[in-house]
């Protein structure tokens, strides 16, 4: 078994007076291709959100490569990509303006490399067309494009699949496989029917009533 590179210990976190999940650990090593599930409001997003430094747990703490992220910013965001649900581009923006605004000054692709990853996703011809004029669909698939350029070890996916047809689908599912088959790390959440070799599944359960603080008087 390889070594872990993302680790969550002792996870809580409580939102509106409840508590999502509580002293939930998580290790995620190469090769390995993680789906978390659970019902609404479980708190998938949410834990997605606090593996990749975006939202602060209640308690516990998430480190990556043997240090706390909340120390280790540089070195974790360099080799971490976060897709939430919503396909995260500029409107305003053509499809390759925005891979070059995302990835391209970052990681210094190609204008090649980005037409070429904007023609893998079925978006040729629409390159220079302004998002706000794709379709839902279209402009998820700008946002795919961005793992097609992404060279980061630890994909963290939310509801990757939102938006995307049938093609769309099969293509994403075959992605995200070869990804772990190369030594890759995924996690994700999705609605989707996904079934993949050796996939883990991380379930959440409903959540609870936080406790009441110690000396709470009514």
């Amino acid at each position: 078994m390889t070594e872990p590179l993302l680790e969550a210990r002792q996870i809580t976190s409580e939102r509106d007076d409840r508590v999502l999940f509580e002293s939930l650990d998580l290790s995620v090593g190469p090769g390995d291709l993680v789906r978390l599930e659970g019902p609404n409001g479980a708190g998938k997003t949410t834990l997605l959100r606090i593996l990749a430094g975006l939202f602060p747990p209640t308690c516990g703490e998430v480190r990556w490569r043997g240090r706390p992220i909340s120390g280790n910013s540089d070195g974790f965001f360099g080799d971490m990509l976060y897709l939430g649900h919503r396909a995260g581009i500029k409107s305003l923006l053509t499809p390759q303006e925005n891979l070059r605004a995302l990835e391209g000054a970052r990681r210094g692709y190609s204008e090649a490399c980005v037409e070429g990853a904007l023609v893998q996703v079925g978006l040729a011809g629409f390159e220079d067309v302004p998002c706000k004029q794709l379709s839902a669909g279209q402009q998820r698939r700008v946002a795919l494009a961005r793992l097609l350029l992404s060279d980061e070890p630890l994909w963290l996916l939310d509801e990757i699949f939102t938006a995307i047809d049938k093609n769309g689908v099969a293509a994403l599912e075959a992605m995200l496989v070869e990804r772990a088959r190369a030594g890759g790390m995924v996690v994700m959440t999705t609605h989707h029917d996904f079934e993949a070799p050796g996939m883990r599944r991380v379930v959440l359960g409903q959540a609870a009533p936080a406790p009441e603080p110690a000396g709470a008087f009514y």
